[in-house]
């Protein structure tokens, strides 16, 4: 198997830092010296009690104090060094053999069983460890056949994404020309619904042109990058304004912002994502020329932005539905695209670790899309 070894335990701290046996040793010691002690005492007033030259009878009690005294250190001895072979071979050396067991998994070999054989608790306990570790090393396997899959599905993507790239989009360029090429040459031979069938076939080509190319971007999304750094949103939205600028000189709309920060993450995707949602807003205008604004307060180690804008709005029950790849709420001769837009925003702030979502708090018309970035440290860098 190929797993990492596990990080070095922490070290104990306190008197706990010190081993089991050490503190079994120390209290041995202790005791015996206090038992010798008390015995010693004991001898020394026995010795004077019969130095006293006592009655026969005080003697003689004297005597038989004597042996039980010297009865009940032998038992006690007995009991003491007994107690010691208990605790060497049902605690110590038990807790020391699944030590090693544990160092050894710990040491990189996930395969070594758990188990020792006593006590009874120590048995139950190496029981639970080793059941605990063939789930996981369970779990691992096959997260790591999931992840073989997911490679090979995600070169069997790639692939695709070549093909979509290449070999669709050359077919329907010439379908597209071709097309029209037949109209400007027998255009005048043509009745009206000859050249409706002409336009039909035309739009049909673009649209699936604009349609391959919005499922290429989807699928570059964090596959096909130029790596992550510290990122100032204001260029990017700039990049992302000047690329919509026909689009907002036509529908006469107004872009404002406040301050934006720097955030980590890939430059062409934020300029993507702030993009399209501006487009959004143009798109889904009201009557009233459009109005968008972007904002952005700090939310610890993240920064939120909003885009609102005065459009028609997205009522509720739809917050999530919006987000599905495919998903409009319009007929396509209304308000055109894909349906791909907003599911590849989520996708690009997924990407960066962050959150996008509809605000449907606010009682005001027009729609709002909040969402989350990280802030960039004083170590990250373009």
């Amino acid at each position: 198997m190929s797993i990492h070894p596990l990080p070095p335990p922490k070290p104990a701290t306190g008197i706990g830092r010190l081993p089991v046996a050490r503190w079994f040793v120390f209290a041995a010691a202790v005791t015996t010296a206090a038992f010798l002690a008390g015995a010693a005492v004991i001898m020394k007033m026995i010795a004077d009690a019969r130095a006293m030259n006592p009655k026969p009878e005080v003697a003689e009690q004297i005597g038989l104090l004597n042996v039980a005294l010297w009865v009940l250190f032998l038992v006690l001895l007995a009991a003491g060094l007994g107690l010691g072979f208990i605790v060497y071979f049902a605690v110590l050396k038990p807790i020391a053999q699944l030590t090693d067991q544990v160092r050894t998994v710990a040491g990189g070999d996930f395969d070594h069983r758990l188990g020792v054989e006593r006590p009874a608790e120590l048995a139950e306990l190496s029981s639970h460890v080793d059941s605990m570790r063939r789930r996981i090393l369970s779990a691992w396997r096959t997260a790591s056949d999931q992840a073989d899959e997911l490679r090979r599905s995600n070169g069997d993507l790639e692939q695709f994404a070549y093909v979509a790239s290449h070999d669709l989009q050359e077919p329907l360029r010439k379908v597209a020309s071709f097309t029209q090429m037949l109209d400007q040459r027998y255009g005048d031979q043509l009745d009206d619904r000859a050249k409706q069938y002409i336009h039909y076939a035309v739009d049909g080509a673009k649209r699936m042109q604009l349609l391959i190319n919005d499922l290429l971007d989807f699928s570059r999304v964090g596959r096909v990058t130029n790596g992550r750094g510290a990122v100032a949103t204001r260029p990017a939205l700039n990049a992302a304004l000047e690329n919509l600028s026909a689009a907002i000189e036509d529908a006469e709309a107004t872009v404002t912002a406040d301050e934006l920060p720097t955030v980590l993450g890939n430059r062409t995707q934020i300029t993507q994502l702030f993009q399209n949602l501006i487009e959004n807003a143009v798109k889904f205008r009201s009557e009233s020329p459009p109005r968008i604004h972007i904002g952005a307060t700090r939310s610890g180690d993240m920064w939120e932005f909003s885009c609102s804008d005065n459009g028609i709005g997205v009522a509720p029950r739809f917050a999530e539905r919006i987000f599905l790849i495919f998903q409009r709420l319009h007929p396509r001769d209304v308000y055109p695209g894909t349906g791909i837009g907003l599911a590849l925003c989520r996708k690009i702030v997924e990407f960066h670790g962050g959150q996008l979502w509809l605000d449907a708090s606010g009682e005001d018309q027009g729609t709002t899309f909040r969402w989350t970035l990280p802030a960039a440290g004083e170590g990250d860098h373009d």
